[in-house]
């Protein structure tokens, strides 16, 4: 029994996370729902129906799909079998091997024997001294679309896979895609009510309960609180432009960069209104938080907005970019005193961080001023 409960190995929680950001979605699993258990109940279900030496999930990810399909890669998300761990958070580009065959056919494929497989890809056996023999890959959806693979590798018997084993894990795979797709669900029902609904980041309501919070524990704990504000530079032309669905999916997508760029725990992104977007970062001093605020600038500026196709466009959008922003960063109690009521010290770092973005905005945009500066950091 104990051959059919593997040793699985899952993405810790905060990587595993931006796999399951979807546009449709909004951030942040519920307390109630772990991620990473269920993946890990997904492979040992998958193992149970067709025991194996070893298999993984791997997804795309989202933001790659978002805006180029044809370039996206798949991603090990958990793994168990003989080197597991060793694969987490590697990729296999989506034009190559099985599960690239998979994920953009949309139909399952066994490999009876990898010798003669013309889809078989040998790189990773050969980086990890495995031998796959035979494979077992089935797509995994949201919806309608695919979204990532199941492949168990080498049946633990020594027999080659058959067309019974790709029935039943056909069947699991459909389950566990419905089950991502509950998922998902319970995201978006858990924070719907903390969501702006274009951007899945915390809408200005949760900010400010946020913000207030922050400022309190710092205070009772004599810590700091970094706040950035952000405002995206020239963004009406893009509306002017392209129109306001094109203007609509760059928020999207400047809401999705900042998840990726900001990763540290307990930071809230917020969508504050129209293209301004804030950053809470507590326990950041001003170095930290000048450094994130320059980290933000310039993967916007480098990022290459509304690629691919979409469905309101007739063809590829021609996008003139860059676009860029500019940051105004303010700490507590560096620039605002412990005084005075709580309502109060939140609007007044709010105010000095507001001055410190339009400072920004005045001497010439695409840069980051700290609140009180009179001279803004260099591009």
């Amino acid at each position: 029994m104990n051959e059919l409960r593997p040793k699985i190995s899952v993405l810790p929680a905060s990587e595993l996370e931006a796999f399951l950001e979807r546009y449709r979605h909004d951030t942040g699993v519920p307390d109630t729902m772990d991620a990473a258990s269920f993946i890990q109940e997904v492979l040992e279900r998958a193992n149970a129906f067709v025991p194996s030496q070893a298999g993984s999930v791997l997804l795309d990810h989202p933001f790659e799909r978002a805006g180029d399909p044809s370039g996206a890669a798949l991603y090990f998300i958990a793994a168990f079998g003989p080197s597991s761990e060793a694969l987490l958070g590697a990729s296999i580009p989506t034009s190559e091997g099985v599960v690239g065959h998979v994920y953009r056919n949309g139909e399952s494929h066994l490999v009876a024997d990898s010798q003669t497989d013309r889809f078989f890809y040998a790189r990773f056996d050969e980086t990890h001294s495995f031998r796959t023999h035979g494979l077992l890959a089935v797509p995994i959806r949201i919806e309608n679309s695919v979204c990532g693979v199941l492949e168990m590798v080498n049946r633990l018997d020594g027999q080659a896979f058959d067309e019974r084993d790709r029935a039943l894990l056909e069947i699991f795979a459909a389950y566990t895609s419905v089950s991502i797709q509950n998922l998902l669900d319970a995201r978006r029902a858990g924070a719907a009510a903390r969501s702006d609904d274009l951007t899945g980041l915390a809408n200005d309501r949760f900010f400010h309960r946020r913000l207030a919070e922050d400022l309190d524990h710092a205070d009772a704990a004599g810590g700091r609180v970094a706040l950035l504000f952000m405002d995206l530079d020239n963004f009406k032309s893009v509306n002017d432009r392209h129109g306001h669905l094109a203007g609509s999916q760059v928020l999207k997508e400047v809401g999705y960069l900042l998840r990726r760029a900001v990763r540290s725990p307990r930071v809230t992104l917020a969508r504050y209104g129209g293209d301004e977007f804030v950053v809470i970062l507590p326990g950041f001093d001003v170095a930290a938080a000048t450094q994130v605020a320059e980290e933000i600038r310039r993967a916007i500026r480098s990022q290459e907005f509304l690629r691919g196709r979409f469905s309101w466009a007739s063809g590829p959008v021609e996008f003139r970019g860059p676009l860029t922003c500019s940051v105004g960063v303010a700490v507590y109690p560096d620039h605002v005193p412990r005084a005075g009521t709580s309502d109060h010290r939140r609007n007044q770092i709010l105010r000095v961080s507001d001055q410190a973005m339009y400072a920004a905005k005045a001497s010439g945009k695409d840069r980051v001023v700290l609140a009180g500066a009179t001279v803004a950091t260099s591009k």
